[in-house]
């Protein structure tokens, strides 16, 4: 796999911010054939001068919603990467949000 195929976008939501400030933790999107190591490869690649210490991993299960009266709209399981950073190291893409 590549490593650009690896990340799919970064995870901005109130939870991983609050991660980010006190605990140098950022969380992505990733895709789900990929593994630890592959997501720290692929952070070190695309942010340079970027030390990961630890990365965990998690499957995202799947959810159901019911739309209008009786459909039910699945939307599929996805992966989700938290990963640590040396400390005093940032990302840029999350600063300023």
């Amino acid at each position: 796999m590549h490593i650009y195929e690896v990340l799919k976008r970064p995870l901005i939501t109130e939870k991983t911010m609050a991660q980010r400030e006190l605990a140098n933790q950022y969380a992505f999107e990733v895709d789900r054939r990929a593994n630890r190591h592959q997501v720290k490869e692929a952070v070190e690649a695309v942010f340079p001068n970027v030390n990961v210490l630890d990365v965990r991993v998690t499957n995202m299960p799947p959810k159901h919603k019911r739309a209008f009266r009786r459909q039910v709209v699945r939307h599929t399981a996805w992966k989700k990467a938290y990963v640590t950073l040396a400390p005093g190291q940032t990302i840029q893409v999350f600063e300023g949000v």
